[in-house]
């Protein structure tokens, strides 16, 4: 759902502007604002993802106020006036509304809104996966941040995931580890240690410390690790 928000000086604008969002299940009208300036108070510390934005108010104009936001929102501009027009698209505006507003072309800047909300939102799930990996623990999947990850240890037939805040044990040959880790961003140092690079905080002759912990870096690994980092 499209959280929103409505600024206007003029109540009779904020009302229509309520009564056609109470029609749409796409969004969600937080509040209303009749004076900018609290509005811009209330944008800096609440996510809003559209705002329905008059361009002629006192004190500070919608462009002018949208101008001030780190963090921008969807914009939907809403007026009386047309002048305005090329210079809200400059400023990637969703849609220009001229007062008095149907409902149907309301509805129109809505969708317009929602798909744009809905690729970002998708864009932005997968760019989290892709940071992500599943790791498979007896009868439990566990989906783990990839920045999270230590470094990995084998003991016997099982493998020891180290994380910021937990072990997860799995059953897994070594050879396979890059099968679950990225290659790029780990590096077997021993024939027991898969380490990740961006956690190395010390490199010594015979061991690598993450995390505080001591890794040994096996004889045969050493030259490939000192490549892996671009040390020689």
């Amino acid at each position: 759902m499209i959280n929103c928000i409505a600024i206007d000086d003029e109540p009779k604008a904020l009302d229509v502007i309520e009564r056609y969002c109470q029609k749409i299940d796409a969004i969600c009208l937080k509040t209303t604002f009749r004076e900018p300036v609290k509005a811009v108070e209330f944008l800096n510390q609440e996510k809003i993802d559209l705002v329905f934005l008059d361009i002629n108010m006192p004190d500070i104009n919608g462009i002018q106020l949208i101008a001030t936001l780190a963090v921008k929102p969807m914009v939907v501009f809403t007026t009386a006036y047309s002048n305005h027009a090329v210079e809200s698209y400059n400023l990637n505006a969703i849609d220009y509304l001229l007062k008095p507003i149907t409902f149907e072309r309301f509805l129109a800047a809505v969708n317009k809104a929602q798909n744009i909300f809905l690729i970002k939102n998708n864009e932005t799930a997968k760019s989290e996966m892709a940071g992500t990996v599943f790791i498979k623990s007896g009868p439990q999947t566990y989906q783990v941040k990839i920045s999270d990850i230590f470094y990995l240890e084998k003991d016997g037939n099982y493998i020891t995931v180290y994380l910021k805040d937990k072990k997860i044990l799995i059953r897994e040959n070594m050879t396979d580890i890059f099968s679950i880790v990225p290659s790029d961003q780990f590096v077997r140092v021993h024939k027991s240690f898969v380490v990740a690079v961006k956690h190395i905080t010390m490199i010594e002759v015979h061991q690598v410390i993450i995390n505080g912990e001591k890794i040994p870096i096996g004889s045969t690994y050493r030259e490939s690790l000192r490549v892996k980092l671009g040390l020689e």
